[in-house]
Formats: structure tokens, C-alpha cells, sequence
């Protein structure tokens, strides 16, 4: 049963992260600018959903792309992100690793939460967490339209999970937690704000609902985890001259990287 469990909710993962491409290259824009409404190479993207969800790739593009050398680059304002393919049909972050990454996240919490009501809300909150980190690395920014909806939509989603009998966690310690991560990385944010940036202030009312769920000890693992991580990453930088001092880098992955470790932990603890 469980093996099962931990197929399905791969292959959802998998199909999830290879949806992820076309909104992380929409949505990687600096601030106060525009979504993106069109390929590199100017053709316009489609309206409604299929505008948004699936792999970055332009039917017009290939319909003009032929053998020789690639096309010229385009216009700064539509530049692709890094890893993207210039000149050709597909654009954007590949899809491969974001399905792989998808597929393993979401197979391990099924494999520590296993078949209680809240694994269907951490898996739908996957592609969530590697989309916003995708566009976090790729601009330093969380875009607003995906960190304040979030959180509601987790709250209510583990209300209902909070209904069945099998659930293992408490929707009051989600409340709980997502107000005390929130008002943490506020406060922070308000001592230090060329350090932290507001929407990781967002960001982390969503982790801190996951992580409360589980109780106080899973938040503050995650919590310090999330620092952890983008602490040793910053020492690497810092050891191979990649960067200083000053340097500002994205903690958005780092948030998320320790919130799933906690989820992971919390899973297996209850």
C-alpha cells in the first residue's frame, strides 16, 4: 500500500514540475514590472490556463526554427532564464530537473506522512514551493500573486484535512504557527530590511501554517533549518570568491528546503 502510495504521488510530482516552466519564465521579472505576455522571440503566449501551465516552449518558434546557426538573442526585456534555450522553441528553466526535483519531494513526503488527510495538501503545495523558488533564484523576488493566496489556501485545505479522523496534526497550531513564522521574519525583516525581503515575510506565513500543523518543535526545526541551509550556502560563496559580504542572494529555496525538512521529520514523528 504504501509503495503505491509513494508511485502515485511521484508521478504526480513528475507531471506537476513539468508544468512549472511556463509560469516561473512569466513570472521572473523584476519588480514593478509587467508578467511576461510573450516568448523570447516576441510571439505572443496563449490567454487563460494554457498561457500558464506546461512546459516553456513556442509553437511559433518552431515553426520558424530551421538547421544552422541559432537565432540572434533576444531583446534584454524578454531575455530568457538562465538554463533557457536561445533562438529555439523551448524557453524558460528546463523542465527535466524541475520534474525530477517534483517527483522525489513529493515521494518522500508520502513516504513520511504516508495515507493521512494532510499528504494531499503538502503535495499540492510541491509545485508551489519549486515554482516560487524557481522565480525567487532566477529574480530575488516572490511574487505577490503566489505568496498571499497561499497561505489561505493551505489554511483551508488542512481544515478540511483537520476533519478526518486520521489526521495527525492540530488546524489551531497551523494558525498558530503560520502567525508566529510570519511575525518572526516581520520582525526581522523590520531590523534588517536590506537583508530580508518582504515577501519572504509572506512566504513564511505559508511554511509556518505547514509547519505548525505537526506542533511547535516541527516549526522551529524547519524555521532553523531554512537558516541553516542558506547559511552554509553563503559560506560555500563566500570560501570559492563567488561572493561577499554584501552579496544578496535569494533565501526563498532556503525557506522552503527547510520547511520540507521539517514536514519530512514532522511526518515520521507522528
Amino acid at each position: 500500500m504504501l509503495l503505491l502510495l509513494v508511485a502515485l504521488a511521484a508521478g504526480f510530482g513528475a507531471a506537476a514540475g513539468l508544468l512549472v516552466p511556463r509560469p516561473a519564465y512569466r513570472l521572473s521579472v523584476e519588480s514593478g514590472t509587467p508578467w511576461r505576455t510573450a516568448c523570447p522571440s516576441g510571439h505572443p503566449l496563449r490567454t487563460g490556463p494554457g498561457g500558464w501551465l506546461g512546459a516553456a516552449r513556442c509553437a511559433a518558434c518552431a515553426a520558424v526554427t530551421v538547421p544552422g546557426p541559432r537565432a540572434a538573442a533576444a531583446p534584454p526585456e524578454s531575455a530568457p532564464l538562465p538554463g533557457a534555450v536561445s533562438g529555439g522553441p523551448a524557453y524558460g528553466p528546463h523542465a527535466v530537473p524541475l520534474a525530477v526535483t517534483g517527483a522525489l519531494a513529493a515521494a518522500a513526503l508520502a513516504c513520511a506522512v504516508g495515507p493521512r488527510p494532510e499528504l494531499g495538501v503538502w503535495l499540492l503545495l510541491v509545485p508551489a514551493g519549486i515554482l516560487l523558488a524557481v522565480v525567487d533564484r532566477a529574480v530575488h523576488r516572490l511574487p505577490d500573486v503566489l505568496t498571499l493566496p497561499l497561505a489561505a489556501v493551505a489554511l483551508g485545505l488542512l481544515g478540511l484535512a483537520a476533519a478526518h479522523p486520521e489526521a495527525a496534526g492540530s488546524w489551531t497550531g497551523a494558525l498558530l504557527g503560520g502567525l508566529a513564522l510570519g511575525g518572526g521574519y516581520f520582525v526581522l525583516f523590520l531590523a534588517h530590511p536590506n537583508g530580508m525581503g518582504f515577501g519572504d515575510v509572506k512566504l513564511a506565513v505559508t511554511l509556518g501554517v505547514a509547519l505548525g500543523w505537526y506542533g511547535w518543535g516541527v516549526l522551529f526545526t524547519g524555521a532553523f533549518a531554512g537558516f541553516l541551509y542558506g547559511a552554509v550556502y553563503g559560506f560555500a560563496l563566500l570560501v570559492r570568491g563567488r561572493a561577499g559580504r554584501r552579496t544578496a542572494m535569494p533565501f526563498g529555496p532556503f525557506m522552503i528546503a527547510g520547511a520540507f525538512t521539517g514536514l519530512l521529520l514532522g511526518g515520521m514523528s507522528t
